[in-house]
């Protein structure tokens, strides 16, 4: 087997060549990937007793990988669904490495044949009114990043923007007066213009105003002025759930993230009783399936479908059967 090409090598153009020159990845997708090759090979490093920088792509077989998946759930707590976004950088790696050096043809088949791993399908965790309300009210207006959080967190649940479009928003995509709303850079790379509601417009216009002219500056700024990161949001939220559930005790046990605000413009909008076409477009889903979850979460629609069951007449009843062999594949 050929030696010549190791593993930084492959790694880096991995990254530059393929991911950027050739596929034009966004850098979401570069981010992600890049964090996972940096837990990775950490991990490696600390397994293998080796600078990450002298590993070659021998190290990195499918029981060393196998191995890392599973510390990425059980040590770093992390979801299924983590694991199996850590494992498509792996096998989008190994494929390139595949075609790029032929004699690690075997190598590569054995990673890429890690399979991913199922994962329970949760009901999406939404706010009702009273809860949005409650969360809203939960900054302290006296100062300017309670001021900042509350319209950060109007603005979220009116919108229904993802996380990387809220923080990547500028001034100059904020447009007010007739016809107001915003313009943002979303999944896919994707540009969409959302409505803002009449009681969002007074409320961004007056932050606009104490924030600044700067036209590319960002909506919501950190104390530095630059935008929030992704964690800074999740900490954020999570800091005026606690608050809020002083006045809102439902709010207490529940894990509500940014993406629960989003959830919680999707459902508003179901149980007024808007298409679910239109919510797809307005949360900018590539395929209208997706907004199938808000069905499965929505038990007011089903207990509206329960009130036109007609009731039978047959009495309840239980299968109980006869023979003992099958009693015992019952109680299976």
């Amino acid at each position: 087997m050929r030696t010549s090409a190791n593993l930084p090598s492959l790694l880096q153009r991995f990254f530059t060549d393929r991911l950027l020159g050739q596929l034009g990845a966004s850098p979401h997708t570069v981010a992600c990937y890049r964090d996972a090759f940096r837990l990775l090979l950490r991990f490696a490093a600390e397994r293998l007793r080796r600078a990450p920088n002298h590993l070659c792509v021998e190290d990195l077989d499918a029981a060393l990988l196998g191995n890392f998946l599973d510390h990425v759930e059980h040590h770093r707590k992390c979801s299924a669904r983590t694991r199996n976004v850590r494992l498509s950088a792996l096998h989008a790696f190994f494929r390139f490495v595949a075609l790029e050096e032929p004699a690690y043809s075997l190598h590569c088949q054995r990673v890429l044949a890690i399979p991913t791993k199922r994962h329970e399908r949760r009901s999406v965790e939404f706010l009702n009114e009273q809860e949005v309300a409650a969360l809203i009210a939960a900054p302290d207006l006296q100062t300017w990043i309670g001021r900042r959080d509350r319209t950060l967190l109007l603005v979220a649940v009116r919108t229904g923007l993802r996380s990387c479009e809220l923080i990547g928003l500028r001034c100059c995509d904020v447009v007010l007066g007739t016809g107001a709303h915003v313009r943002c850079h979303g999944k896919g790379r994707k540009t969409r213009c959302t409505p803002l509601r009449p009681d969002v417009v007074p409320v961004l216009q007056s932050w606009l105003q104490e924030r600044g002219p700067d036209p590319e500056s960002p909506v919501f700024p950190s104390l530095r002025g630059g935008p929030l990161s992704s964690d800074a949001l999740q900490r954020l939220v999570r800091r005026h759930v606690s608050a809020a559930a002083a006045h809102c005790p439902s709010l207490g046990d529940r894990g509500i993230t940014p993406h629960s605000l989003r959830h919680s413009t999707a459902m508003d909008m179901l149980h007024r009783g808007v298409d679910r076409s239109v919510i797809a477009l307005w949360l900018g889903h590539e395929k209208m399936e997706t907004t199938q979850i808000y069905l499965h979460a929505d038990m007011q629609l089903k207990q509206q479908a329960l009130a036109h069951v007609a009731l039978s007449d047959i009495a309840p009843g239980r299968y109980k059967p006869s023979d003992p062999l099958l009693a015992f594949l019952e109680a299976l």
